[in-house]
């Protein structure tokens, strides 16, 4: 149940040629470290899937793992903002959460029955079809990305 390490983030904007296809939608947000952000992320999610037509089943995924990372981003760094990004194709999506903390996060373990948290990333590897966190090799913060389909 590892992550995947070292697979790169959304791609940087690419040149078209004219008559070219447009690109996939995709939407960036900045979000405060502070735990209505969450809610925030969900909500801001909900929105642009709902305008892209992405399937039911690929949005209930995404805001429940978007609340999660955006949690986990909030509860386990000193970030100063974390950011959100998201990319449909097609009917799939990728989903990314940035924070400013210091460390990649430990692979999914147990919590227990009675724990009250602890299951964020364990959501994640039971719901995404991918998944990883890059981590730049210089300073802080990481990225967790995950890829969702129907």
């Amino acid at each position: 149940m590892s992550p995947l390490h070292g697979l790169t983030p959304l791609p940087l904007p690419r040149s078209r040629p004219l008559g070219a296809d447009a690109d996939p939608p995709g939407e960036r947000f900045i979000l405060p470290p502070r735990s209505e952000s969450a809610t925030a992320a969900r909500l801001l999610v909900t929105h642009w899937l709902g305008r892209w037509g992405m399937p039911e089943q690929v949005r209930e995924t995404a805001r429940l793992l978007v609340s999660e990372l955006v949690a986990n981003a909030v509860l386990h760094t000193d970030s100063r903002q974390i950011i959100c990004r998201i990319e449909a194709s097609g009917p799939c999506l990728r989903l990314e959460v940035v924070d400013e903390g210091s460390g990649i996060p430990e692979a999914p373990s147990d919590p227990g029955a009675d724990a009250e948290c602890g299951r964020g990333l364990m959501l994640l590897d039971a719901l995404a079809h991918s998944w990883g966190v890059l981590r730049p090799d210089q300073g802080g913060g990481c990225t967790v990305w995950a890829e969702i389909r129907p």
